[in-house]
């Protein structure tokens, strides 16, 4: 190994927790939230805000056509800083890890415009990364081979010297198929022993 030359980050449940279940949960109690996400495609309305939508005009849009559910729906942009919350703090010391080791660090994310600029306000370490390859920019997403290939021709490295991790199977899949190193992320520890294994970080340096 040894050859990577760049190591590129989800953001969702890599870097920050993100479970609006969770966050509903709390909010509304678990048997109204059942009841509201099985009477209301959320995510779809996200995947428009994640392909570049506006975010709060595209939530409150939402909220006007299901009036039954127009208080909960506008929670999603009210309070969404609380449901991408709170972030994955191992993870975050790797990143910083390794960017301090002089390797670069994309983020390639599936992540709408006006929720990344909010995360990117909350959280300092959104503000870190060498380049940003954000789906609601480049109205492209994950697995889609376009975003993948914008990310090969934007940073000019070749497929076999990039290291990316996702907690979604499909997108590591997608990345794997074009030759990039991949690992599944499932903890920080996990990600920490594959940068190891990489050659990235030594052991010392990945000490969560």
């Amino acid at each position: 190994m040894g050859q990577i030359k760049a190591v590129v980050f989800d953001i969702g449940r890599v870097l920050i927790e993100w479970h609006p279940e969770r966050f509903y949960d709390s909010e509304i109690g678990p048997e109204r939230r059942r009841e509201f996400f099985a009477a209301v495609d959320i995510y779809s309305m996200n995947e428009r805000i994640d392909l570049g939508a506006p975010f709060r005009e595209t939530v409150y849009e939402f909220a006007d056509a299901h009036p039954e559910y127009s208080k909960e729906i506008r929670l999603w942009h009210g309070s969404w800083i609380k449901m991408a919350a709170p972030e994955i703090s191992g993870s975050v010391r790797l990143l910083r890890a390794i960017r301090a080791k002089g390797i670069p660090v994309f983020a390639l994310s599936n992540f709408g415009i006006g929720t990344f600029e909010a995360a990117a306000g909350h959280y300092p370490f959104f503000n870190e990364f060498d380049q940003k390859y954000v789906s609601g920019h480049l109205q492209e997403m994950k697995p889609h081979a376009r975003i993948y290939e914008l990310l090969e021709h934007g940073s000019g490295l070749p497929p076999t010297s990039l290291l990316f991790t996702d907690d979604v199977g499909e997108n590591i899949d997608a990345a794997a198929s074009r030759g990039w190193q991949t690992h599944q992320f499932n903890g920080p520890e996990g990600w920490a022993n594959a940068l190891v294994r990489h050659e990235v970080l030594t052991p010392e340096e990945a000490t969560l």
